[in-house]
Formats: structure tokens, sequence, C-alpha cells
């Protein structure tokens, strides 16, 4: 649907964007990621055909956007990260002038700005003038008018951004609803989402791809080391020892907590060590309050990627 093939955009002497290559199937949720100045809302832009690039293709849907770019745009809803809305203007007026720009007929225009607005939960605003919108209904706004023309591919840039808990959880259910009709590129800081909607994860860090994965993958840490947690009630020093006498084991840490002993065990990739972590308590005469494998945030994965800590 989407194919990006080692693109690369300059703005003087910045990269902003180095030769970055990646594919986004139909129907995929792909969360795009990066730090602030990594290049993300400029490959969004050009892949929107907003900005030009200085190297490299972009097609979606099979159309060149840089030599195709309305037919390509045809097939995109894009939400910048400043929705550029018309703030004098009401938002049944706003849906209705866009949808015009969009080249639907008048009959369709109506229609289907009613279905957006009911879609986005915008209907309760509909007679309300733009300017006097709370920040979160102007977002929906905006994804409404990103829906107007009912474009297969979603292109959404920081859609949470200034918004308070509650409006983000509207809008990420938003997303989700969104999601089982679309191809969306979910570009946003709040990482949490992405691990609940994309199913896969590109993580861009100066201009280029660092990673990119399945979400689930990434955050099992499929490839990396095992990890459990273990709450054991006995001797730190003594449990440490023979937990750290498994086979496989490659590091144990421990810290008192309330009373009991909690022990961080990293072994091998692919190795389960429960069964065995089990026994040497057991054997040991202590009691083993808790046993759990130790997942990793998206968020702890990100700094690790972009950071190196």
């Amino acid at each position: 649907m989407i194919t990006v093939e080692h693109l690369t955009k300059r703005f003087a002497d910045v990269v902003a964007v180095d030769d970055i290559s990646f594919h986004v199937e139909r129907g995929e949720v792909v969360g795009f990621l990066g730090p602030n100045g990594a290049g993300k809302s400029t490959t969004m832009r050009i892949i929107t055909g907003f900005l030009p690039a200085t190297a490299g293709t972009v097609t979606v849907a099979g159309y060149d956007v840089a030599a195709q770019s309305l037919e390509a745009r045809r097939h995109i809803g894009y939400l910048p990260e400043n929705v550029p809305l018309y703030p004098e203007m009401r938002v049944s007026e706003y849906l209705d002038f866009r949808g015009k720009l969009k080249g639907l007929a008048r009959r369709r225009r109506r229609s289907r700005a009613a279905e957006v607005m009911e879609l986005c939960g915008a209907v309760p605003v509909a007679r309300t003038v733009i300017g006097r919108l709370s920040k979160g209904y102007r977002q929906r706004v905006g994804v409404a008018e990103a829906l107007l023309a009912d474009p297969e591919i979603l292109i959404l840039d920081e859609p949470t951004i200034g918004l308070d808990p509650n409006q983000i959880r509207q809008v990420r259910q938003l997303i989700k609803d969104l999601a089982e009709g679309h191809t969306v590129i979910l570009s946003t800081h709040i990482l949490p989402e992405v691990e609940m909607t994309c199913g896969r994860v590109i993580i861009i860090d100066r201009g280029r791809i660092a990673r990119m994965e399945s979400t689930q993958s990434l955050v099992r840490g499929e490839g990396q080391a095992a990890r459990l947690v273990a709450v054991v009630r006995g001797p730190g020093e003594a449990v440490k020892g023979a937990l750290a006498a498994i086979e496989g084991v490659q590091r144990v840490a421990w810290h008192e907590a309330g009373g009991v002993q909690e022990f961080h065990i990293e072994a091998g990739p692919g190795r389960d060590l429960r069964e065995e972590v089990f026994q040497r308590v057991a054997r040991g005469g202590w009691t083993l309050l808790e046993l759990r494998r130790e997942a990793r945030s998206l968020e702890e994965i990100f700094v690790e990627i972009t950071t190196g800590e």
C-alpha cells in the first residue's frame, strides 16, 4: 500500500531523513516513532505530498507521490501535527468546504460530513464555530476532515498532542475503531497507544531507521535475554547464590522490598527457567511468593534504542 525506497531529505546542510526504506501493507496499523527531530514528520509530509524528497521514491496505492501526486493523495487522509482549521467557520461549514475541495458532490458531501462527525463524536459541535472548540474537539474535527473522502490510508501525526487524559482515551478508541477498515500510520509520543493499537513499529533516530519489528516481538524481546522476577522470603545472598548457579543464568540482582527479597534474573534468549528457579528455592527451604516473566515496556525499549541507556 505504501512503499518507501531509499528516501532522503536534506535542508541545506542538514540531513533530516537519511536513506530509509520500508513498506506498509494494506490493512496494517504501523506506529512510526522517534525522538523530536528524528525525521518522523518530515517523512510523513513527503509521503502525503506536502514536501518533495531530495532522493528516493515513495509510492502510495501504486502511484508515485512525486510524479502522480494528485492520484496518490486521493488515497490518503492526513492529520498533521498542528491541525489546520479555519477558526471562523462552523464545524459543518468547514467539513462541507473541505469536501468540496476534495471533489465530493454536494449530496455526498452532506451525507459524508454527517457520517464522519458521528464516527468522530463531533455531532454535538456541528454548529459551533471552530475557534470556540476545545483542543479535544479540534482534534476530532481534524480526524473527521481526514476521513471525508473515505481514504484507504490514514496518516496521523501526533493525534493526541495537547489533550488531557480523558480526551486521549477518547481519541485512542477512535483510532482503534478506524484501524478496522483502514491502513494507518500513527506517529505519537504516547507509547502505550502504540502497544495497544499498532501491529508493527518503525523507530527512526537521527534520520535513519533504528528498529523495524512487530510490536509483539519487540515488547516480548524475542532474540533478547530472557528475564524473570522472583519474590522470595529467605536470606538474600544465599538465595542469590542458588539462583546464579542455575545453568544459563547470566545475571542476578536483588533488593529487599517490604521484608522479602525481589530477584531479577537474566538468562540467555529463549530460556525458560521458571521450573528450575522454583526447585532451587524449594530445595533451600525458602518461600517463593511470586514468579513472573519480566516484560519490558515499549517506552524502555524506545529509550534504549534512541539513547543507548
